[in-house]
């Protein structure tokens, strides 16, 4: 295989480098905490970064055993907006990765907005 021509080269290597930084903020979300509410604050809900659900909380006045799907409800909406903050800094660290990487020298401009 012969040379690759400078911008090729110049690209693999920014794609590398933000390879790396990529991995760099999955592993520093991954532990991180998120937390969610519904109902007001009756229930809230802590996830890490990596997906795993760390605790769901629920004030005792929501606990009505005239509306037990009430409670579920409100679980399954603090557990999503946990989860889409993990998600959104997730987001913003791939974002930070591909900061300089020239995609419109590629025509792929706006690729990543």
């Amino acid at each position: 295989m012969g040379r690759l021509p400078t911008d090729m080269q110049k690209l693999l290597e920014q794609a590398a480098a933000m390879q790396a930084k990529m991995q760099e903020a999955q592993a520093a979300t991954a532990d991180q905490e998120f937390e969610g509410t519904a109902g007001g604050g009756v229930v809230k809900a802590v996830v890490k970064g990596s997906g795993q659900l760390v605790s769901i909380t629920f004030d005792p006045a929501v606990l009505d055993p005239e509306d037990p799907e009430l409670v579920g409800d409100l679980a399954v909406a603090a557990v999503n907006q946990a989860q889409a903050a993990a998600n959104d800094a997730l987001a913003g660290g791939i974002s930070d990765a591909a900061d300089g990487l020239d995609l419109d020298g590629l025509g792929l401009g706006g690729l990543l907005d």
